[in-house]
This record gives structure tokens, sequence and C-alpha cells, in this order.
């Protein structure tokens, strides 16, 4: 194992809190002294899509930091790379791999399909600067993950879109609602404020008859048929790994997914031809302001 980082103290410290005895200033040196068979690239988003570039040229499996790109088309791009180059990549959207969700839609799929979902992103940041002083939108760096774990409930591709993006007491968008239909004729909903009373993040599944609610970190219930008690409720320590921290994160499975396709030689599920979808319906849900009857866009 190695670590570069052009701030050597930064290195030494990582280094030394992750048992890591070879460090260098230099991606690019160290991608040649020690050949490795993945890379981590995590970095400020503005920054990374060099050194991604440089890992896929080095013939080197490449995990990047969300988000993928400050741009689809960049992700793109990046895809187009890894490909010319037979490197598997994954970005780590851990939130789809949250265990309850994961468990929760095992569940509500068995009454059929996912018809409706929701997933809500709130946090408490009331009149707080831009990310990165605006170079990354709060959308593509945060909000991304609520958008891929509605992809991940939903399925099927993107057909349409309709949204209002907000700027609430700030000179950057801040607020993200968005209705998105998917081409298997499953609907799912955005709901994402950075001005709410505090942080939560949830889901919604609904299914011919059924119902999953989910707080990834506080469990999930699944209600059937008209029943006012839960037909199932999902504990995080019954279905979380003991080293995932937190344990409702995902962090853990969806890093040992990546690995373990790359070792077998297989996409992941996260891999750049994937999260490019879900740059895009970022994308799309900027673009797609609703307006009002007479033209003029809300908000």
């Amino acid at each position: 194992m190695a670590i570069a980082d052009a701030d050597a103290s930064i290195a030494s410290e990582r280094a030394a809190r992750l048992g890591i005895s070879a460090r260098y200033s230099r991606a690019d040196e160290m991608l040649r002294q020690e050949a490795p068979d993945v890379t981590y690239v995590i970095q400020l988003p503005q920054r990374s899509f060099e050194i991604a570039a440089t890992v896929i040229e080095a013939g080197c499996h490449l995990v990047l930091k969300e988000p993928p790109g400050i741009t689809s088309e960049q992700t793109r791009q990046l895809m187009l790379l890894a490909e010319k180059h037979n490197v598997q990549t994954g970005v780590p959207f851990f939130r789809r791999f949250s265990p309850v969700i994961r468990k929760g839609k095992e569940l509500s799929e068995r009454n059929g399909a996912i018809h409706s979902a929701v997933a809500t992103c709130y946090k408490h940041a009331v009149n707080a600067p831009p990310y990165y002083r605006g170079a990354a939108e709060i959308i593509r760096c945060d909000t991304i993950h609520a958008i891929d774990t509605l992809r991940y409930l939903c399925g099927g591709d993107v057909e349409s879109v309709a949204s209002d993006t907000r700027r609430l007491g700030v000179e950057h968008r801040n607020a993200h609602t968005a209705l998105v239909r998917f081409s298997n004729g499953t609907v799912g909903i955005l709901l994402s404020n950075w001005v709410a009373g505090k942080r939560l993040f949830s889901v919604e599944a609904h299914g011919p008859g059924v119902s999953f609610f989910c707080d990834p970190e506080e469990g999930g219930k699944i209600y059937a048929d008209g029943r006012t008690e839960p037909a199932h409720e999902i504990q995080v320590e019954e279905v979380a790994h003991p080293d995932d921290q937190p344990a409702s994160y995902g962090l853990y499975d969806v890093n040992r997914h990546m690995l373990e396709s790359m070792r077998a030689g297989m996409e992941p599920e996260t891999c750049f031809r994937d999260a490019l979808k879900t740059m895009e319906l970022v994308d799309a849900i900027l673009e797609s302001q609703i307006v009002s009857a007479g033209g003029a866009p809300f908000g």
C-alpha cells in the first residue's frame, strides 16, 4: 500500500493513521514505483479529473470519490478513457449500498415491482457559503447521493423530469425538488434543501400493496395490505456489517463490492458507465425548471 499527497504533512498523518509506509508527493511517481492494482482518488472535485485520468492511463483500476467530475462530460470522457485502457472504475455511491435500503428494496419487491419512490436529503446550513467557493454545486457533491439512490430504487432509464431549483437566502442553488419518470413506468421524487431544521436522509418505496419507509441510520419498516402494524421491521444491527462505521451508511459494502468486482474482472455496479447516468440526471434536474402558466420560471 502507498499514499500520495502534495502536502507532505497530510500524507504523513494519513499514512501513519492507516499504517502505510510508502509515501509520495506525486501521484504519477507513486504509480510508477508501486504499480498498484487499484488506486483511490480522494480529492477536491475541481482537481480530481487530471489525477483520475493519470491513474487510468497508467492502466490502474480506479475508485474516484464522488462526484466523478465537475460535469457529466468529464465523467463521460473518463469512462471512454477507462474503456480504451481496459480499466475498471467505481464511484462510492454508498447510500444505495446502505444495508437497510437494500434489504427493504428486496423485501418490497417480493410483492411486485416498485412503482413509486422518494429520496429525501436535508441539511441545516442556513446562509452557508457555496461548496468549494462555488467551484462545485451542492447537488453534484452531496445531493447526488439521494439522486443516485432514487435511480437505484426506481430502476429503468430517465424519460422525463420536472424540477424546481431555488436559491433560499443565498446566491447559490441550495434547494432542489424533482419529479422523475423512468422508462419502466416508475416515478421518483427528490426532496432536498440545505435550509432545513436538521440533517436527514430517508427513502420511501411503494409497490403493489406494500410500502417501505426508511431512515438508514435508524432502520426501516415495511407495511402491507392496509395493516397498521409493520409487516417487517429492519434493524440496522441485523443487516449491517460490523466493520461499517457508521453501520448504516454502506461504506463497507460499496467498497467491498467495488474491489471484489475489479478482482473478478467485472464492472462494479457504480462504474463510470452507471455514474454517468446519475450525473446526467443531475443535469436534467438543473435544466428542467417548471414554469408558470405565463411561461416564466418559478423560483
